[in-house]
């Protein structure tokens, strides 16, 4: 890593004032994004490109970025892009699409450079999933997803990468990266990076604030908590005990799986007040994890989500940091090839992210069940015969965009059925984590495997059998019957009958806000009351009135607690807009009621080993 530093160090040299264009052919892009002088809420970036051997090139921005699985169209955040020769004389560019410029003579290309604008300040933020988004707010922080900030000429994304950052002297990085910092002036800092290709700067974000930022050790890993609360509600060290408890869990699960010194999570909390960031959860990177939530919430709740999204986060080392598809490692930025194994990305690390918390002692083991139990009863509404594998290669398309939700429900159960399977081929002995490890070893962050090959891999590292659980339940479409899983390790499934009040089901509602149109609207993806059926009710509508009191942001609370005096009998009718008509919806009340399943403990189980095997499974 020295050696690297002074690398690093003999090759930055550029002023605060902005790169100057080099006669010489570097063999890296060099990039220098300003902090420094932000102007209309706009940061200036400037690359500085090795020789080009192609008359003419595409320059891109991203338009999907692995994690998130959606077309976000990140260069719809950029302006004023110029291309320049080598002896700083503009040339000629044509803007090919939302994400893509092409550049003709591009031999004699020098220097691009654009102005970029943030999402968080954006009213809906663009549709960008606010973790996955980028903030601009100067002299305070820079939320630096760096795929929206830095591009890259087509085909030569392998190419090095300088990244020279030049921020304000009281603003510092929170990031997992190792950097070396200069002083340019009083009021002006630069931090310089290197990156061996360019899904490596793309797959390590920074977000510079104040300094407010913690590190403890875990065994030989090193986590970093970078905290930025919009109006200084909360500070780095209200979240210590809970990140430290959870995180060394997580290390302890792990055992001799160690794939990374050091792990950032970067948290910023939104002022829900001003027009910020909406979005609330995280998103994953090889390192590290930025998370987004309000700061109107309690700190018992903030420990609550942390603990659950940073768990998920930080179990991605696993895969797809260690276990990869080729279409993951050299994913195409702006016309993707979607991997067939979203089970294992994200639903195997959404299991982990569950089953850990029982095997460290977090949660009891009836908690552990009911949280995989609201799994099943969540992935039976969406439409089980998919095969998983066809879902996850088409993710992007329209016929399969709206079931990624499901991924974390059913993948994390299929993580769960294997795991089952595993242990019982086994005799306890070894499960999906045992398998991880293999596969890791066997492939690593550098060995991608190749989509059509991984189930022969795991066939071969395992049993026979393996094959036709995955030929049944992840590349067909047979419904995995849970219940036959669970009877292994002496648990049942059934059906039951809960009673609800008309808008909740205990403490959740069926409605929630749009904090950008404040419309009320019922919750998509959920299991609603007999009574909400009975009425015609559907996941997304918004509720205009009910018995003719309008409803609004400022005044729903009224009549929705209202609710809860109705008896039997009762006429109601709702007021609803559907797809943009509004439509009235009436019935009679009844006693609201939903049907789901729950997991049991079948009493007999010491009888015929399946405790034993719970154990095993559980407990490890």
């Amino acid at each position: 890593m020295k050696a690297k530093l002074i690398l690093i160090v003999l090759m930055a040299f550029l002023s605060c004032k902005g790169p100057i264009i080099s006669t010489e052919q570097p063999s890296k892009v060099s990039v220098t994004i300003d902090l420094v002088n932000v102007r209309n809420d706009k940061v200036n970036v400037s690359l500085n490109f090795p020789y080009v051997d192609h008359g003419t090139v595409v320059f891109c921005i991203p338009k999907t970025v692995p994690g998130t699985y959606s077309t976000d169209n990140y260069g719809r955040f950029i302006e004023n892009l110029k291309a320049f020769d080598k002896k700083g004389t503009e040339m000629q560019t044509r803007k090919l699409d939302l994400n893509r410029w092409e550049i003709v003579n591009a031999k004699e290309l020098g220097q691009i450079t654009y102005e970029v604008n943030d999402t968080y300040d954006i009213e809906k933020e663009g549709g960008v999933f606010s973790p996955a988004g980028t903030n601009i707010d100067a002299g305070k922080n820079f939320m630096l997803n760096l795929y929206a900030f830095v591009g890259y000429i087509q085909n030569m994304e392998n190419m090095p990468y300088q990244l020279n950052i030049e921020r304000p002297t009281h603003l510092y990085p929170g990031t997992a990266l190792d950097f070396y910092s200069k002083n340019k002036d009083d009021n002006c800092i630069q931090d310089v990076f290197y990156m061996e290709r360019y899904f490596e700067l793309t797959d390590n974000p920074i977000m510079y604030a104040i300094p407010d930022t913690l590190s403890f050790k875990t065994d030989t890993m090193e986590i970093v908590l970078s905290l930025y609360s919009a109006t200084g509600k909360y500070k780095a060290r209200d979240l210590k005990p809970a990140l430290i408890k959870t995180m060394t869990a997580q290390k302890n699960f792990l055992g001799k799986i160690d794939n990374t010194d050091r792990y950032a999570v970067l948290l910023y909390l939104a002022d829900p007040a001003k027009l910020d960031a909406r979005g609330a959860g995280a998103l994953e990177h090889n390192n590290s994890t930025t998370v987004v939530f309000s700061e109107n919430t309690s700190l018992e709740v903030l420990e609550q989500a942390l603990i659950d999204v940073v768990s998920h986060e930080f179990f991605h080392i696993l895969t797809p940091l260690n276990v990869h598809s080729e279409e993951i490692h050299n994913f195409d930025f702006n016309d993707p090839k979607m991997s067939k194994h979203l089970w294992m990305y994200e639903g195997v690390t959404e299991y982990f992210a569950q089953l850990f918390q029982v095997n460290q002692g977090l949660c009891s083991d009836t908690e552990f069940f009911e949280r995989m139990t609201e799994k099943i009863n969540t992935s039976k509404q969406f439409d089980d015969t998919v095969p998983f594998t066809l879902m996850s290669e088409y993710i992007l398309t329209d016929a399969h965009k709206n079931s990624f939700y499901n991924v974390y429900q059913k993948g994390a159960l299929i993580g769960m059925c294997l795991d089952i399977t595993l242990r019982e081929l086994s005799d306890g002995q070894s499960g999906i984590l045992d398998l991880m490890q293999q596969l890791g070893q066997k492939y690593g962050k550098d060995r991608p495997f190749k989509d059509d090959e991984l189930v022969n891999e795991i066939v071969r590292l395992t049993h026979p059998s393996i094959r036709t659980f995955f030929e049944t339940y992840v590349y067909g479409e047979t419904p995995i019957p849970y219940e036959l899983f669970l009877e292994k390790v002496g648990l049942t499934l059934q059906t039951e009958i809960i009673e609800t009040d008309y808008f909740f089901k205990d403490q959740i509602p069926y409605v929630d806000i749009n904090r950008d149109s404040g419309d009320i609207y019922f919750r998509n993806r959920t299991n609603l009351n007999s009574f909400l059926k009975e009425m015609g009710v559907q996941g997304g509508d918004i509720l205009r009135a009910i018995n003719g009191k309008p409803i609004s942001k400022d005044g729903y609370r009224e009549p929705i607690l209202e609710s809860r005096q109705w008896k039997p009998g009762q006429d109601v009718s709702f007021l609803i807009e559907r797809e943009g008509k509004e439509i009235v919806l009436k019935t009679k009340t009844i006693i609201p009621t939903v049907t789901e399943w729950k997991i049991l403990e079948i009493h007999q189980s010491e009888i015929n080993g399946a405790l034993q095997l719970r154990k095993f499974w559980l407990n490890g």
